[in-house]
């Protein structure tokens, strides 16, 4: 089983940052693929970001490219998620997201993940 804790939420003016980590207890954490989704109150849950288990894809929708950025260390078994130029409808409980299947590209379906966070607010003022 693997267990995956989110940090780094909080409340923010638009236009600033935040750096979100997930932590795995993983042992073979360089095998997942991590992810990145959201959820605002009343909308269904939202593919953020992802990286394949190399680090060499990622994926990122139209909403955030050019402002989100995911990384990760294998060697600490964590995945970031840098988010820049935020705006009042980023505002969501963000989540950590794993898939043991070792993808070339990161799926954006939520259901292709087998294990997720307990999840992270993120609200941006204006």
């Amino acid at each position: 089983q693997v267990q995956l804790v989110e940090s780094g939420g909080g409340l923010v003016q638009a236009g600033g940052s935040l750096r979100l980590s997930c932590t795995a207890s993983a042992r073979a954490f360089s095998r997942y693929g991590m992810a990145w989704f959201r959820q605002a109150p009343g909308k269904e849950r939202e593919f953020v970001a992802g990286i394949n288990y190399a680090g060499s894809r990622t994926s990122y929708p139209d909403s955030v490219k050019g402002r989100f950025t995911i990384s990760r260390d294998n060697a600490r078994n964590t995945a970031s998620l840098q988010m820049n130029s935020l705006k009042p409808e980023d505002t969501a409980t963000y989540y950590c997201a794993a898939d043991r299947s070792s993808y070339t590209y990161p799926p954006v379906e939520a259901s292709t993940y087998d294990y997720w966070g307990q999840g992270t607010q993120v609200t941006v003022s204006l």
